[in-house]
């Protein structure tokens, strides 16, 4: 069965995930985290997507963008795919690719998902048992957006900036939603969106998006793979995994 096309709209946020291969790590020490986050900054400047939120996780990659252009988030993670895998095979002996096949991406509501997504993302080290809180992870973008602590990779969002009057209440704001767990809803929403590449958003939602592409969107259910953590996810009913199946899992 063809692929369906992914979905991009200029101007509406985008979660992005993508994965190392066979699930192995893509970050082997603290050097290669800050060579990826250099290449990601870059690589979004020229392809003109603002980064929100992202979490680098041993072995995949959660960022929170909003893309100018129809083709900015392929051909950002284009540019880091070629100059990132350059570093990695110039310091370690390895064949085969280091990511597993295309990115996964879902278009975001703004105003019903965006700051949980943010969350969501933020929060992977914590899911994951790698950190007990996110303050004590430095790769992601929660230091910034919670804690003031500058990051030229962010930029943003509107509806961040609607927090408050000040960077600092802002960052108040932003804190305090995390005083609360995302609810089990939310968190199979996420999940589901970006398995499937479908919308992240209510039927309201799906219609708005319809009549900016003039066309009608099927719907991509998935069933999942039963052989993988990330079909169990979704099918828990609380939505939990181990720390180690967390970890590898969006």
């Amino acid at each position: 069965m063809p692929r369906l096309p992914r979905l991009v709209i200029p101007g509406m946020p985008l979660h992005v995930i993508q994965r190392g291969n066979n699930r192995a790590a893509t970050f082997r020490s603290p050097g290669y985290y800050m060579r990826y986050r250099d290449i990601l900054h870059s690589a979004s400047q020229r392809s003109r997507c603002a980064i929100h939120a992202y979490v680098f996780m041993p072995n995949h990659v959660h960022l929170l963008l909003t893309p100018e252009e129809d083709e900015g988030p392929s051909n950002m993670m284009q540019l880091i795919g070629s100059r990132y895998v350059h570093y990695v095979n110039a310091r370690i002996p390895r064949t085969g690719t280091l990511w597993e096949g295309r990115f996964r991406s879902s278009i975001v509501n703004t105003d019903r998902y965006l700051l949980a997504c943010s969350r969501y993302i933020e929060l992977n080290p914590v899911r994951a048992r790698i950190a007990d809180d996110p303050r004590r992870y430095t790769w992601s973008s929660y230091l910034h957006n919670a804690g003031g602590v500058h990051d030229p990779l962010i930029t943003a969002h509107e509806l961040y900036q609607k927090l408050g009057t000040t960077p600092g209440d802002q960052q108040v704001a932003y804190r305090a939603l995390f005083a609360d767990a995302l609810k089990p809803e939310a968190l199979d929403a996420i999940r589901q969106a970006a398995s499937t590449g479908d919308l992240l958003g209510d039927d309201d939602f799906r219609q708005e998006v319809e009549e900016r592409l003039q066309r009608s969107l099927p719907r991509r259910h998935h069933g999942g793979d039963r052989r993988s953590d990330a079909f169990h996810a979704l099918k828990a009913p609380d939505g939990a995994l181990s720390g180690r199946s967390r970890a590898l899992t969006p």
